[in-house]
């Protein structure tokens, strides 16, 4: 009778074992977290593309003195007969399309194919960036793009504050741009300030790094090549944080042949004959200039010089011969924040003597500009420009020697950002 009643006894503490591990295996199965089989999301060519742009209207008849007073190098609406005007229309088409390789591709759909035609779509840039390292702080820059020649040249028109760049160092690349092989350098601090520096407000000029050399052809962009020597170009920079401000000293220098080529050279009047010219067409060109920025925070300096030599137009000679040339600007501008608003005051005086390859005949110039105005962005996808320009210049070429012309007026932007 013991033995049944212990062995009663045994089965029932036997089952209860077994239910309170059956418990527990169950509440340990409800508190596990379930396997999810979670797929890679695919990354398609067209993720890394991106697309950005500006539009730029202008009108310059008001307050004009002048009807006379043009820009051959600048806004071609300026003077007689300019109303209305798109001085661009840029399409932006960019990526990270590899861990090691950028492209940058635009056209702009204001361009000029004749004095009767407007609105044709050109090509401005088409380069892609080839890095060497995971921070892309060495890269090789190869197509059409900007030469590093000058710290406005390479600041965007999206940003700048005067309305057309400086004659002084802008007459060392027409269009800012030509075809070649750059190499940059800049660490990746850098490479983030000079980002923020344009994504900020302070009108940057874009990461071009702070060492950079290249080979490029020297005929300006989209101009066949007419010679057998490339233009090399090297420029220094490097900004640095003192206090509050930002400063960016640097120094840049290029040099090469350019090759007149024939539709830059007038017919004399009354003859068959035209500019006089080397029997090579060939010149020397080469320049050296120095920079020194201020980022507005809040006030703002931008000053450069550059000296050199190159073709230009001889009065007394009555031909095209290699000259030196020399000249700069200052801007001094400020940066007010309201708000989300930015308003930006500003003024700039320019001085140039020298000539201008890519014009008629190496046109002759020497140029007093002063521009003062004011930009107010109320919102990042639009900015109001109005300046005042007052405009002091002699060219010389061989169908119009000492043409000087003087005058005033008053310019206005209304700018799209996309």
């Amino acid at each position: 009778m013991k033995q049944k009643l212990s062995l009663l006894v045994f089965a029932f503490f036997a089952i209860q074992t077994l239910t309170a591990q059956d418990t527990i295996t169950t509440v340990i199965k409800a508190t596990e977290t379930p396997t999810v089989k979670v797929e890679e999301k695919k990354t398609h060519w067209y993720d890394k593309i991106n697309i950005r742009g500006y539009c730029q209207v202008r009108y310059n008849r008001l307050g004009e003195s002048n009807p006379l007073l043009v820009s051959e190098q600048g806004d071609k609406s300026i003077g007689s007969k300019g109303g209305f005007f798109i001085r661009r229309m840029r399409v932006i088409i960019f990526g990270q399309v590899n861990e090691h390789v950028y492209f940058y591709l635009q056209p702009d759909f204001a361009s000029s194919a004749s004095s009767t035609g407007l609105h044709f779509g050109q090509l401005r840039d088409a380069y892609f960036d080839v890095s060497i390292d995971k921070n892309r702080e060495f890269r090789f820059r190869i197509g059409q793009s900007k030469v590093p020649f000058g710290f406005e040249n390479l600041q965007s028109s999206q940003n700048r504050l005067p309305l057309d760049r400086n004659d002084a160092l802008n007459s060392a690349v027409s269009n800012e741009r030509d075809l070649g092989v750059f190499f940059m350098y800049a660490p990746k601090k850098v490479r983030e300030l000079y980002s923020s520096l344009v994504n900020d407000g302070y009108k940057g000029s874009g990461d071009y790094g702070i060492f950079a050399f290249g080979l490029y052809n020297g005929q300006t962009a989209n101009k066949p090549e007419l010679n057998n020597n490339s233009h090399w170009v090297a420029r220094l920079t490097y900004p640095f944080k003192l206090g509050n401000q930002v400063i960016e000293p640097g120094v840049q220098m290029y040099s090469g042949y350019y090759t007149m080529a024939s539709d830059q050279l007038t017919a004399a009047s009354g003859t068959k004959t035209a500019t006089k010219t080397n029997p090579t067409k060939e010149y020397l060109d080469e320049r050296m200039a120095a920079t020194f920025v201020l980022y507005p925070k809040p006030f703002g300096i931008l000053a450069e010089y550059n000296i050199g030599k190159g073709p230009e137009y001889d009065i007394n000679r009555d031909s095209i011969i290699t000259k030196d040339l020399s000249g700069g600007y200052v801007t001094l501008n400020w940066m007010i924040k309201i708000k989300k608003q930015l308003i930006y005051p500003y003024v700039r005086g320019t001085m140039y003597k020298g000539g201008k390859k890519h014009e008629l005949d190496a046109r002759s110039y020497e140029v007093l500009d002063i521009e003062g105005g004011i930009e107010w962005q109320p919102v990042k996808n639009f900015e109001f420009v109005a300046a005042y320009m007052y405009s002091n210049r002699t060219t010389s070429d061989k169908g119009k020697e000492k043409n000087y012309q003087f005058g005033q007026l008053l310019r206005l932007q209304a700018q799209l950002n996309f």
